[in-house]
């Protein structure tokens, strides 16, 4: 592991090859780094630092340990389901995709929600969901109009239908 950086000491220049670093605070004594399970893999395994049941139709919050302050302000972390607890134990995460913009300084929970028939048992370590990061575009401006242009489309929430 690497020896931790004290951020509020110096303002080092993060900025490592291609990528900037995502630097993680561990608040508690069960906390992990997130990890890829594989050099493939997308997201970052997010692990519990509490054990809870959650009751089928249940939600709760679960607490991962971490804090985090990327070295860019462009950044933001998504929380996503695993697959796995999904299509096994009808556990996902509620608010998927869950953001975590880069100013958030609170420690990480996850929203997970049983939607299987039976209780959903998280023991200290279990991996829970996964963290994908992104760059953020912030260029856009917004601005006000008087009327939108029309389109030939008509309708919303499936009107173009499923095939």
């Amino acid at each position: 592991m690497n020896k931790p950086i004290d951020l509020n000491k110096s303002e080092p220049s993060f900025q490592i090859m291609s990528g900037y670093a995502l630097m993680f605070e561990l608040i508690h004594p069960e906390a992990k780094l997130p990890e890829r399970a594989e050099y493939g893999s997308s997201g970052y395994d997010l692990r519990s630092v509490e054990a809870m049941i959650i009751d089928a139709g249940e939600f709760k919050l679960v607490p991962t340990g971490l804090k985090w302050q990327p070295a860019a302000m462009d950044v933001e972390m998504q929380i996503r389901p695993r697959s796995g607890l999904a299509a096994k134990h009808g556990v996902t995460v509620l608010n998927s995709p869950g953001t975590v913009d880069s100013s958030f300084r609170n420690e990480i929970k996850v929203i997970l929600i049983n939607h299987g028939k039976f209780p959903f048992k998280i023991e200290v370590g279990d991996r829970i969901a996964q963290a994908v990061f992104a760059r953020i575009d912030k260029s856009f401006t917004l601005d006000t109009v008087i009327s939108v242009n029309e389109t030939e489309r008509k309708g919303g929430f499936g009107s173009t239908g499923v095939k």
